[in-house]
């Protein structure tokens, strides 16, 4: 399968969710086209609406709905479908477990030539202090469809990221992910590398680099940020005795802070980070990734810090 971006499993999966009888309805800010929510919307435009530019009523109008029954999905750009709705979701959503879904698009640096403002890197970390929330990081187009009905099949509130820029595959049509789910890609014994999102398949390719200078990496997609798979990640670690958590948001507060807060308290183990520090800035993705260390190599020179 070419490489495609996960967003382009939204609006598919919601199709075919509508038409084996789930209850679902999408509310979108404006953004339908490049969330992909057109597709609902074209061939059941009863069960999709439009709030224009106008994030916060787009909680509360998927907040209505979920309250007469519908699974409700909203969608728009995750610095907007995440930061300026922030505490609708909070306060509307999580404090009263409504079945709300929350699947933004557009995450990451790798938005890219958008630049900073619109490249949402805290979002991981927002939603996982939520009670009641789970957090889902699917790493290319066929976990992002397995994440869409995970979230349907699963009362209450759920966040799924997902981004523009196009990944490699990483798994075939017979994914089906979990809550909670962390799949163990490859395995090796002298250090973990535990990635999400875009960042699992720089996660596979930097095993391969490492393979060359003699180093065994046992590679983890942490598809489920919140629950964490806690035995996958603890076996692991306790097998290699050394960590590097890589994503594509800030070290601070994401999948990187949730493994580290469960190694604290159950298995102490040395951690590398990678992951970014700041602000993005405007250029194509695959540069951006590049430049911020998140590419193979980047995970490799973490890799050997960390070992050395």
């Amino acid at each position: 399968m070419a490489n495609r971006a996960t967003r382009e499993a939204f609006g598919e999966t919601l199709l075919e969710l509508v038409e084996e009888g789930v209850n679902v309805a999408a509310v979108d800010a404006d953004l339908a086209g490049s969330t992909t929510l057109n597709k609902l919307g074209a061939k059941y435009p009863d069960r999709f609406v439009d709030v224009g530019i106008a994030e916060q009523d787009m909680v509360g109008v998927a907040a209505g709905l979920s309250l007469t029954g519908r699974v409700a999905f909203t969608a728009s750009f995750a610095v907007f479908g995440v930061g300026r709705c922030y505490d609708q979701i909070r306060n509307t959503v999580c404090d009263a477990g409504l079945n709300v879904k929350i699947c933004p698009t557009h995450a990451g640096v790798t938005v890219g030539e958008d630049g900073a403002t619109h490249q949402m890197l805290e979002d991981i970390g927002m939603m996982r202090a939520l009670p009641g929330m789970r957090v889902l990081v699917p790493a290319d187009y066929r976990a992002a469809k397995a994440a869409i009905r995970i979230a349907a099949e699963t009362d209450g509130p759920v966040y799924v990221r997902m981004g523009r820029h196009k990944v490699p595959e990483v798994y075939d049509e017979t994914f089906e992910g979990g809550l909670p789910y962390a799949g163990v890609l490859r395995e090796g014994a002298d250090v973990t590398i535990a990635a999400c999102g875009v960042e699992v398949a720089q996660a596979n390719a930097a095993a391969d680099l490492l393979a060359e200078k003699g180093i065994s990496a046992e590679v983890i997609d942490v598809f489920s940020v919140k629950p964490l798979a806690e035995d996958v990640i603890l076996g692991s670690v306790a097998k290699t005795g050394h960590i590097v958590t890589c994503e594509e948001h800030m070290v601070y507060g994401g999948m990187g802070s949730a493994v580290a807060e469960l190694l604290a308290e159950k298995c102490p183990t040395p951690q590398a980070f990678v992951g970014m520090r700041g602000f993005g800035t405007s250029a194509p993705g695959d540069e951006l990734i590049a430049h911020f260390g998140l590419d193979a190599a980047g995970i490799v020179a973490a890799v050997e810090g960390l070992l050395a």
